[in-house]
């Protein structure tokens, strides 16, 4: 059985997928851009300020799936140059403060609206 996570504190779906699934234990996220909820819109600034809104639109949306990001367990970071992963990391690091999860960053070529970061999340349920 699998239940479809929706909520208005995260950005709308651009396409046809879920903001998150909640299935087997398990609350998959789909990968979340530094877009504005109320307004959808990519946030001003750069790699730092574009985590934050990532970070808080991920949180938002495992929070509607009854969870929160201290029970995650896996998060997959892309990024637009490999060189901003300090600042990244730094704002990264205050979301996930003890027992941070599994993780893997790689560069991606291009991403959506060629926002600067990308974060996905497998959290428990």
């Amino acid at each position: 059985m699998k239940e479809i996570i929706c909520t208005e504190k995260g950005p709308k779906a651009i396409g046809p997928y879920s903001q998150a699934v909640k299935a087997g234990g398990f609350v998959f996220t789909a990968g979340q851009v530094a877009f504005d909820p109320a307004t959808n819109q990519l946030v001003d600034g750069g790699i730092a300020q574009q985590t934050t809104r990532v970070l808080e639109n991920l949180k938002a949306i495992v929070e509607a799936a009854g969870s929160s990001l201290d029970r995650a367990v896996k998060a997959t970071v892309y990024l637009k140059d490999m060189n901003e992963f300090a600042a990244m990391n730094e704002v990264y690091a205050k979301y996930f403060p003890s027992n941070p999860p599994a993780r893997s960053t790689v560069e991606a070529a291009r991403l959506p609206r060629d926002v600067r970061v990308e974060i996905d999340l497998i959290v428990l349920a």
